[in-house]
């Protein structure tokens, strides 16, 4: 009898024990959602790969003062067009300005145009899509008139419209990348509040009176922002290399302001004698884009709802 009853003990132990083990883990604490999206996102070795990059040129563009050998103002006639060499260790331009600060200057400005074009985009496009997917009827009419006509025009063409009508500069880069970007966060954002708002969970809010701007913001866009990080971070390399194509056309950012796309462009009547001088810009915009694309994808992955 003991023993029968020392086995059922056993059994019952060992089945309590399971699920609170299942449920805890190793650390004795449920597993959130966070979690485990950065466990996945750091055990993909491009997507580490990615956010060591931009993070070194965040660095290098917060530091630049710092960092950079020269002042930004600095041109030595006499060092003009000089190879690579201890001095000035990935050489200078035409008028002896050093390749290296004019890089480092040059990332600084390509990272202030990513995020804030992004930034701007974003107060832009989620709001609207906010309003479009949570209010329906005209609104959402309005709201999808007005993205098919954003659509109906290429982006690069029209910030090119944009830059040559309000002129070049930083602000008006931000501005005409900025404008053209909002459209595929608006999109997303509605198509996301189209999914949710049919849910229970804001089903119920709305039968408490909650209203429903609140219902927006504190319920249905925390549960859609994973995709709209994913989307936020692909954005930044297009807006990097979008600035860094219209400032290479020559209608983007002004001297004495440096710009990758600016150094490429005035590269092009040496490249064949003076190869570091497109060579070396050309190498810190697609180590930026590969940071960036490399982070966002592993986002996408990381944050993707069938891999819980």
């Amino acid at each position: 009898m003991s023993a029968t009853a020392s086995g059922h003990v056993g059994i019952e132990t060992a089945s309590l024990a399971t699920p609170v083990q299942t449920l805890e883990g190793i650390a004795g604490r449920p597993i959130s959602n966070t979690r485990r999206a950065l466990r996945r996102f750091f055990q993909q070795r491009l997507a580490v790969i990615g956010l060591l990059i931009t993070g070194f040129l965040v660095v290098v563009a917060v530091f630049a003062p710092v960092i950079a050998p020269t002042s930004i103002e600095t041109a030595d006639v006499m060092s003009a067009n000089q190879f690579p060499s201890v001095t000035h260790p990935l050489g200078t331009d035409a008028i002896g300005r050093n390749v290296l600060t004019r890089i480092i200057y040059g990332t600084r400005t390509s990272l202030i145009v990513g995020f804030s074009a992004v930034g701007l985009a974003c107060l832009i496009g989620i709001p609207l899509g906010l309003a479009a997917g949570l209010r329906g009827g005209w609104v959402d009419f309005a709201v999808m008139r007005v993205v098919e006509v954003m659509v109906a025009f290429p982006g690069i063409l029209f910030a090119m419209f944009l830059v040559t009508v309000t002129g070049g500069g930083v602000r008006n880069i931000i501005l005409a990348i900025g404008v053209t970007t909002w459209v595929t966060l608006c999109r997303l954002t509605r198509s996301q509040l189209l999914s949710l708002r049919e849910q229970e969970f804001v089903q119920a809010a709305r039968s408490l009176g909650v209203p429903e701007t609140r219902i927006a913001v504190r319920h249905m866009l925390p549960n859609a922002m994973a995709p709209l990080i994913v989307a936020i971070t692909l954005a930044i390399p297009t807006a990097i290399f979008a600035e860094a194509g219209l400032s290479f056309l020559g209608i983007g950012i002004n001297e004495p302001t440096p710009s990758l796309g600016k150094m490429v462009a005035d590269s092009a009547q040496y490249i064949r004698v003076y190869w570091y001088l497109g060579f070396f810009p050309t190498l810190a915009i697609a180590l930026a884009m590969l940071g960036f694309t490399f982070v966002g994808d592993g986002l996408r992955d990381a944050m993707d709802p069938r891999q819980n």
